[in-house]
């Protein structure tokens, strides 16, 4: 059941970071849900390695796949 959540809220936060940050981006549904989950996973690495305590949540999150979605597009070009 933990998959299953995972994937949906990774899904969830992929399609906002993409909705914040348009433009041209890769892949379909699955991309963007390994996105969400990736991003939640740097958010979460970048606040425990910069003092800001525990899990980041939802914004930290969004972030965190936001970054990765940047750094896609600057090494694509």
């Amino acid at each position: 059941m933990n998959l299953i959540v995972t994937c949906l809220v990774g899904l969830i936060v992929g399609i906002i970071a993409k909705f914040l940050m348009p433009g041209r981006d890769p892949g379909g549904w699955i991309i963007t849900m390994l996105l969400g989950i990736a991003g939640a996973w740097v958010g979460n690495f970048l606040s425990l390695h910069l003092g800001l305590g525990g899990p980041v949540g939802w914004i930290g999150s969004i972030l965190g796949a936001m970054l990765l979605l940047l750094i896609y597009r600057l090494v694509r070009r």
